[in-house]
């Protein structure tokens, strides 16, 4: 899996003696796609001849088919049937270690509903949120690729569908009003190139992720607690830790993160929006992808994906696309915060383990676990809580402070919740006087209540 997402990469440092840096052949040839048939010997007469008169029949029939395959999709900006066959793929080939997918047995699924009903009843004794897991379930890894799947997709497919319209504006632009077949061709090939990538990261995080919500994000349908049985077994063989209770710790984690994206409505919304706000500032390197393009050996449809983890695109660094950052990061790290803060004091008093499992999970996250890393390659945005300790004090002392209730009912808007600086300075916001929300919606509530009566009703007392 490359570690650049779609190619993103940071700008190609110029050589120092100008193209003396380069190698011979690599500025890419004047036609962007590269087929050149004088260069190819007897491409005068034939050019197909010429680029896949080298192959045997087999390589030559695999190449065609994985040719066709590219060019017969039709979709948006991801081939994701591509992208499912690839990642179930990926998991039926097991892991690293060996480990082969399996369906989860009936004693698994037990453990874990009983898991997540104990949590919940530990949650309910230090937050005001309540439960916000309809079902417990225990997933498969290929479980889990069909199930977070259509959240990849909202997420992916900004990002793709602006690669995507760059690959079709590689031509001239006196030429694209004639090129509509090659501009299909090229909307498809990326389609297929994208499917690929994704759906081998999605099959190597289904292999390690240990429930839904391990990035901060709810992937999983709403109301479900998922866990995966074979991932927790083997994230706790070397801790140390009694395996009920790494399950059990795992769960408190699931089922907080339900109650929090299940009862504050706007919160999924707000960051979904800044991850499209980070996407829509992506900027993509044309000149770099006509010379990629141009390289391309067309009996070799490997060499697309490969071309992809070249640094093809970069991001531009834009005040909006910091600000997006900036927002997803804070928002990131408070629903993180709170997530630590409140399993932590749920699990203290009750798991022998709870310190060390504690330490465990923010090093997994704040180092930039297998989630995070993967959800990088894919779109090129670490989902990285960089200030998770910082938040986990600063809600741990609004408890301390205000109480259960009042640390909870700052989720009630998006305003009142603590920003980037009040990170710096948790005390100052835990002392600070609290805003009140409840008159200026009242006030909404009049005006529009005002609006909708009828013209001349209630005017009779006047």
């Amino acid at each position: 899996m490359s570690d650049t997402p779609f190619g993103f990469g940071l700008p190609p440092e110029e050589p120092e003696n100008g193209d003396e840096g380069k190698k011979d052949g690599q500025g890419g040839p004047a036609n962007p796609f590269g087929f050149d048939p004088a260069a190819l010997p007897g491409s005068a007469d034939n050019p197909f001849a010429a680029m896949f008169g080298s192959m045997n029949p087999n390589d030559l029939g695999a190449a065609f088919q994985q040719i066709g395959q590219m060019l017969s999709y039709e979709g948006g900006p991801v081939n994701w049937d591509m992208a499912k066959n690839i990642a179930r793929q990926t998991v039926a080939q097991g892991t690293a270690d060996g480990v082969k997918d399996a369906s989860v047995g009936i004693a698994e699924k037990s453990a874990v509903e009983e898991a997540v009903r104990l949590a919940d009843l530990w949650l309910d004794g230090v937050t005001s949120l309540p439960s916000g897991a309809n079902a417990a379930v225990a997933w498969s890894r290929a479980e889990w690729v069909e199930a977070t799947l259509p959240v990849w997709k909202e997420l992916v497919d900004p990002v793709a569908e602006r690669v995507g319209a760059a690959m079709g504006g590689v031509l001239p632009e006196e030429m694209q009003a004639m090129a509509g077949p090659l501009l299909g061709m090229m909307r498809s090939m990326g389609g297929a190139m994208f499917g690929q990538q994704i759906g081998q990261a999605v099959g190597v995080l289904a292999g390690e992720v240990v429930g839904s919500t391990d990035i901060g994000l709810p992937l999983g349908p709403a109301g479900r607690a998922a866990l995966l049985p074979l991932n927790i077994e083997s994230f706790g063989k070397d801790l140390g830790v009694p395996s009920d209770e790494v399950r059990l710790y795992l769960a408190l984690r699931e089922a907080a993160h339900a109650r929090l994206f299940a009862h504050v409505p706007w919160l999924r919304s707000h960051l979904f929006g800044a991850v499209e706000g980070y996407a829509r500032g992506i900027k993509v390197d044309t000149s770099k992808l006509e010379d990629v393009v141009g390289q391309l050996d067309p009996s070799n449809p490997e060499q697309l994906q490969e071309a992809l983890a070249g640094g093809m695109f970069q991001p531009e660094d834009t005040p909006e696309q910091k600000a997006a950052l900036a927002r997803l990061e804070t928002a990131l790290a408070l629903v993180e915060g709170w997530v630590d803060a409140v399993v932590h004091e749920a699990a203290k008093p009750r798991l022998t383990s709870a310190d060390a499992m504690r330490e465990t999970m923010r090093r997994r996250r704040a180092s930039g676990g297998p989630a995070e890393q993967t959800f990088a390659t894919l779109i090129g945005l670490e989902l990285r809580p960089r200030r998770l300790r910082d938040a986990s004090r600063l809600w741990a002392s609004l408890t301390d402070a205000r109480g259960v209730d009042g640390r909870d009912g700052l989720w009630e808007h998006p305003d009142m919740l603590p920003t980037a600086s009040d990170l710096d300075d948790p005390d100052g916001f835990v002392h600070r006087e609290q805003l009140d929300f409840s008159e200026i919606d009242k006030m909404l509530g009049e005006a529009a209540e005002k609006r909708e009566r009828p013209e001349g009703e209630g005017d009779e007392k006047k």
